[in-house]
This record gives C-alpha cells, structure tokens and sequence, in this order.
C-alpha cells in the first residue's frame, strides 16, 4: 500500500461520506433524527437539534477537519501495515 494514496482515498471517502449525511440531514431533518436516535440505540438527540439556517462555513470546516484526520489515519495505517508485514 502507498500510504499517500490510501490516506488520500480514505479522505475523499469520508469527505463525501459526510457530504452525503449533510445533505441527507437539510433534506429531511426529521426522519434523520429518527434514525440516528435508533442508531445510537434510543439516545434522544432532538434536545440537541436547534432551529436555525445551514450554515456553509460550518460545513465546510467540518469537511475540511474530518478530511485532513481520515487522510492522516489512512496514510499511517498503510505504513503501518506495510511495517507489520515485511
């Protein structure tokens, strides 16, 4: 495994994956509430939730954040795994 390529492929991976769960949560904030207080075994995070309009500066940041941790894991898992099998 190259670890660039690997961390660069898990990023875009979570990039889009965290993309898609935001889109899915402007779409239909209701039904996914539903299903992440059933995912999180019955937790209720409806007290959490506040009314207000989405804001793209938080996305993107989060984006940017969850992004540049999921490329450094992949990158250190690669050279990990290429250390642990030589």
């Amino acid at each position: 495994m190259t670890p660039l390529r690997t961390g660069l492929a898990l990023a875009i991976t979570v990039g889009l994956f965290y993309a898609l769960c935001a889109l899915v949560w402007v779409l239909a904030p209701g039904p996914f509430l539903g299903f992440m207080n059933s995912l999180f075994h019955g937790m209720d995070f409806s007290t959490m939730v506040q009314p207000r309009p989405f804001a793209w500066q938080e996305f993107l940041m989060a984006l940017l954040v969850l992004s540049t941790w999921a490329f450094f894991a992949g990158a250190f898992f690669a050279w990990l795994s290429n250390r642990l099998t030589r």
